[in-house]
């Protein structure tokens, strides 16, 4: 086994790039999108081949919003369950149709998929430019299926920080709360792409901040698969993952 990736316990996939959000915080800033999305079918072989070899522990969805994209999303987590990944989630904005219909029949997909947690993007920074009426319809459709849904915040420099975009963000939570939907830790909010360029003011230059979603490259534990296909130093269009990892070299 490749020294390298022997700890490989977690698999993420980056659906799309597509958003339909256009959030100030964003890390990857401002990027075109013509519809690119990972292959779901060819998503769920990986996730089949890479569990051949590998205990995984968690498989995770994001994106972009990857809900765009529903049934390629279900393709990988009906594979995560037949491979017995315990952990199977989905980050999401919940703003991926206006369609009520569409929007419940979304929600029970990933419920009959396997997805068994939902983190659902709530905050000042997502609700600036998207309607809550819709992620307020898919959350209630999610709660249907008895999906585990969680709010799940971003913080501008730390959860307990005193300024405008935290305390927007803790009424937008209060209101959820009446109907008693959980609340993640959430994320703290890396000084990246659009968030350094609209937010920087709110960050220590002087400090050293690390990227908290970058692995060590010696000690890969998470693999994740960008919506191109590409992952470590190859692409599972024309490679198998099993042979991407072993013939990976930092």
């Amino acid at each position: 086994m490749n020294e390298y990736t022997r700890n490989i316990e977690r698999i993420e996939f980056v659906v799309t790039m597509g958003c339909t959000g256009k959030c100030r915080h964003c890390s990857e800033g401002d990027h075109k999108f013509s519809g690119e999305h990972i292959d779901g079918a060819i998503a769920a072989g990986a996730v089949e081949d890479v569990c051949r070899h590998y205990r995984i522990k968690s498989l995770m969805t994001f994106g972009g919003e990857p809900l765009l994209y529903p049934e390629d999303v279900c393709k990988i987590h009906e594979a995560a369950k037949r491979a017995g990944i315990p952990k199977r989630e989905v980050i999401t904005n919940g703003f991926f149709s206006r369609d009520k219909r569409r929007i419940e029949e979304t929600a029970e997909m990933l419920a009959a998929s396997g997805v068994n947690r939902i983190m659902l993007s709530v905050d000042a920074f997502h609700q600036e430019t998207i309607p809550i009426e819709y992620v307020e319809a898919f959350a209630e459709s999610v709660k249907k299926t008895g999906v585990l849904l969680e709010l799940h915040p971003a913080w501008l420099v730390r959860r307990e920080a005193d300024n405008p975009y935290n305390a927007a963000t803790r009424t937008i939570l209060e209101h959820f709360s009446a109907k008693e939907y959980e609340v993640s830790e959430g994320n703290i909010i890396f000084p990246k792409g659009n968030a350094l360029k609209f937010l920087g003011e709110y960050f220590d230059g002087a400090q050293a901040v690390s990227d908290p979603y970058e692995d060590d490259p010696r000690d890969i534990r998470a693999l994740c698969f960008d919506h191109d296909g590409s992952v470590l130093d190859g692409n599972i269009y024309n490679t198998s993952a099993v042979d991407i990892i072993n013939s990976y070299i930092p």
